[in-house]
């Protein structure tokens, strides 16, 4: 866990708390994304690496996100510039992501396949991970066209290999042992 990570997270729960307190979730989302691109524009971040003022550093974010920042957004960027904490923003935001899919009892799983997986295939890959996991699962697929065959699943803290690969690797394993 880097050390941003870290200095993320209470901005990112007071943002949260203040989000579902307002019913602005999706609105607070969409704040973040656009302030985590502004961030990671090469010639703001050499801005917030300088020894500019938090008040400078403030004037010029909020000018450059213009209208995409509510007051509360504002005031969000105005707190973590005078706590010289601006290049925490990409941290900030996926922590909050994270708090949003644990509200909204919601969890991304990638799956690594050896072959697209169909409609029906997703569909049962889903269907299974919500029973075991409680919680609406989002598929986010990808093709590796190094595996023999089988899927590789990460959801969380939960990883599923069930590629042929680590199939012989157990099988391996278990004659060894």
């Amino acid at each position: 866990m880097s050390d941003l990570t870290t200095i993320a997270r209470p901005y990112a729960k007071a943002a949260f708390d203040f989000a579902v307190d307002k019913g602005a979730l999706d609105q607070w989302v969409e704040m973040l994304a656009f302030t985590t691109e502004v961030a990671n524009n090469e010639q703001v971040h050499e801005l917030l690496t300088s020894s500019t003022s938090a008040k400078k550093l403030t004037d010029i974010f909020v000018a450059v996100c213009g209208e995409q920042l509510d007051e509360f957004g504002q005031n969000l960027i105005k707190v973590m510039a005078e706590n010289e904490r601006l290049l925490a923003l990409p941290d900030v935001y996926a922590e909050f992501l994270r708090l949003k899919q644990e509200h909204e009892k919601e969890i991304t799983a990638d799956v690594i396949s050896a072959t697209e997986l169909s409609e029906q295939q997703q569909a049962d890959i889903i269907s299974k991970l919500e029973t075991r996991l409680e919680r609406k699962v989002k598929l986010n697929c990808s093709v590796d066209e190094t595996l023999l065959g089988g899927v590789i699943i990460r959801a969380g803290d939960l990883v599923i290999d069930n590629s042929a690969r680590g199939r012989l690797n157990r099988l391996s394993d278990a004659l060894q042992s």
